[in-house]
């Protein structure tokens, strides 16, 4: 088992979500290792995501190491309003 780094990439996901699945699929192919908050099993996590994204309750969210923060999948993403 691999030790997270602490240069990691976080992505929030919720399992209804389509674009979440697309993009921890394009994580895989290009090697990027992440880490993955399920917001459906870990709610509290819902207030990072709208503090990330300017309000929103949108999955995917990533993260990347540099601070970078990306909503969405290509800029589309599932809204639970």
């Amino acid at each position: 088992m691999k030790l997270p780094s602490e240069n990691i990439t976080i992505i929030y996901t919720h399992p209804t979500c389509g674009y979440c699945d697309l993009l921890k699929e394009d994580l895989i192919d290009k090697d990027i290792e992440f880490n993955e908050i399920d917001v459906s099993k870990n709610p509290e996590k819902w207030s990072d995501v709208e503090n990330l994204s300017g309000g929103d309750r949108i999955t995917p969210l990533m993260v990347k190491p540099d601070g970078t923060v990306e909503v969405g999948y290509k800029g589309i993403g599932c809204n639970y309003s």
